[in-house]
């Protein structure tokens, strides 16, 4: 029986797979979607801060700290595949802040980590310009100072967030990977132009993309290097599931249960390795 790989193994693995070509990271919420996308061959996966707050019951961001960093530990070790970690804003605003919670995301065993620029709060929006740049600094110098080669993804939220500002966003892209990012970040492109003016701007550095429903080809063409597709997947599992129970609760009848029962696949042999 042959070992599983070490979190050394994973994160090596995690930056080689940055280096060249292009690959889909899908977002697991729990430990099963995480065994269930390795089995399908993804290289890679990420954590999605929606679909464990769903799966906690709560809505996206009403989740605290210690939670996000159990649920990191769970995921890196649920796998042999390296996990990135969707850390929202570090849970922190000051730069000092920043960096100790990022220490601590790298403890739990994630091969990479995401920072981003929104406040958290619909009313402040994102942080100045200076400030956000300072984080990911702060990120940065936190990940070097704790070794082991977690991968840090600097993200730009304008274009979620109200403020979708192509310069802007370049602006800040370029000055986060001046402040030592190793991958970029700015969801919310729609287009093929807009993945590929995003990926140009910020070469050599590889590119995250947040999937708009583009095929991958067309998107590896545009330059992307790693396609994520935050909290998609979570929300057609949640969602399926919702309709058809509301189907019962209202109609009593199960269409939708006998709909999907000869497409869905064997889920017990998908959890036991076969």
């Amino acid at each position: 029986m042959s070992s599983r790989p070490s979190i050394a193994d994973k994160r090596q693995t995690f930056r080689q797979l940055h280096e060249a070509g292009c690959f889909v990271m899908p977002n697991p919420w729990d430990a099963g979607s995480a065994v269930m996308f390795q089995r399908l061959g993804f290289k890679a996966l990420a954590s999605t801060s929606a679909g464990m707050a769903w799966a906690m019951g709560r809505p996206d961001g009403a989740v605290s700290l210690d939670e996000v960093l159990l649920h990191l530990n769970l995921l890196a070790h649920a796998t042999d595949l390296p996990v990135n970690a969707d850390f929202e804003n570090a849970f922190a605003d000051a730069p000092e802040d920043v960096a100790r919670n990022v220490a601590l995301a790298v403890d739990t065993g994630v091969s990479g980590l995401s920072v981003e620029d929104y406040t958290g709060h619909a009313d402040k929006g994102l942080y100045d310009f200076n400030l956000a740049v300072e984080r990911v600094a702060a990120a940065r110098q936190a990940i070097d100072r704790a070794g082991g080669g977690v991968l840090l993804t600097a993200r730009s939220e304008g274009f979620l967030r109200g403020a979708p500002d192509m310069d802007a966003t370049l602006k800040r892209l370029a000055a986060f990977a001046e402040a030592g990012a190793d991958c970029l970040y700015a969801p919310g492109m729609r287009s093929e132009e807009q993945v590929r003016t995003i990926c140009e701007a910020c070469a050599p550095k590889p590119v995250n993309i947040l999937s708009a429903g583009l095929p991958v080809e067309v998107m590896a063409k545009a330059g992307a290097r790693r396609i994520s597709l935050g909290g998609s997947l979570a929300a057609v599992a949640f969602g399926t599931a919702y309709l058809a129970a509301q189907e019962i609760a209202e109609k009593g009848t199960f269409s939708a249960i006998v709909s999907t029962a000869p497409g869905r696949p064997p889920l017990n042999p998908i959890f036991a390795g076969s």
